[in-house]
């Protein structure tokens, strides 16, 4: 496994690239909570024009002659682009992001401005925020400017509108769960486990919301979700039980009253004076 030392030495690599103004860790690793088999999350905070072909010969420097990376906009609207690179054993992901709309995340979440974007690999979507969430979260390794450091000191705590928002948006999955029961005396499967894993995620965020903090995907957001204060009680179990293998109309009508239970317990919790 690659130490911080090492990642601080690559980061003050990558800095060196016209373009790249930061270079922070992000994902489990930034947690904490990572395994020795876990990838390498490296958030590469650049302003165009970014110079790809000096970051593509850095990769064949530090991972192999094989190795490559995209143009920005290349893996979609949110995540963007970059390499997934193998360093010394150790997988390492390079994700681009525009720093200039890295600050214009943060200031709409100041705002209060709530909004999910369709992203291969994210099934709930991506919120508009998560930027300025994984920069909250994210250590900086290196950021000779200081613009990322500040913007992180500035955005630790999610933002009250924002966090009203998004406990507001809990009318959603009232409103998933309303339309599954309509589907559910049918067997549509399908359609009604989409609508439950949409509610129950949706909860998921509005917990984080109200205790003020970011989750900025759907990876562990509903074991995190349960650990938090206030959270229903057996909040991950029950989540799970929801998505348990489940066919026919009493089988899908008793996932959905589970999740019901969920929304409205979740809706109570978000009511309550935030943590």
């Amino acid at each position: 496994m690659l130490s911080d030392a090492d990642l601080r030495d690559l980061a003050g690599r990558l800095v060196r690239v016209p373009g790249v103004e930061a270079v922070a860790l992000g994902g489990s690793r930034a947690r904490g909570e990572h395994f020795p088999d876990s990838d390498v999350d490296l958030g590469l905070y650049y302003r165009p024009p970014l110079d790809v072909d000096a970051l593509r010969r850095l990769a064949r420097e530090v991972a192999g002659p094989g190795a490559d990376v995209t143009v920005p906009g290349a893996w979609g609207p949110w995540v963007d682009g970059g390499g997934w690179l193998r360093v010394d054993g150790t997988a390492v992901d390079w994700l681009y992001r525009d720093l200039d709309r890295v600050r214009r995340s943060w200031e709409q979440a100041q705002r209060g401005e709530l909004s999910w974007h369709v992203q291969a690999g994210h099934p709930l979507g991506v919120p508009g925020h998560a930027y300025a969430g994984e920069a909250a979260l994210a250590v900086v390794l290196a950021d000779p400017g200081g613009e990322l450091t500040a913007l992180q000191r500035a955005a630790r705590t999610c933002p009250p509108l924002l966090r009203d928002a998004v406990v507001d948006g809990l009318w959603e999955a009232e409103f998933l769960l309303a339309g599954a029961r309509k589907a559910a005396p049918r067997g549509d499967s399908a359609y009604v486990a989409g609508c439950l894993f949409r509610a129950v995620l949706l909860c998921a965020h509005a917990l984080h919301a109200h205790a003020g903090r970011w989750v900025v995907n759907e990876k562990g957001a509903v074991a995190a979700a349960g650990r938090l204060p206030g959270a229903p009680v057996g909040f991950r179990e029950r989540a799970d039980a929801v998505f348990a293998p489940a066919s026919g109309a009493d089988a899908l009508r008793a996932a959905l009253d589970a999740a019901q239970q969920l929304v409205e317990e979740t809706a109570r919790s978000c009511s309550s004076t935030p943590a």
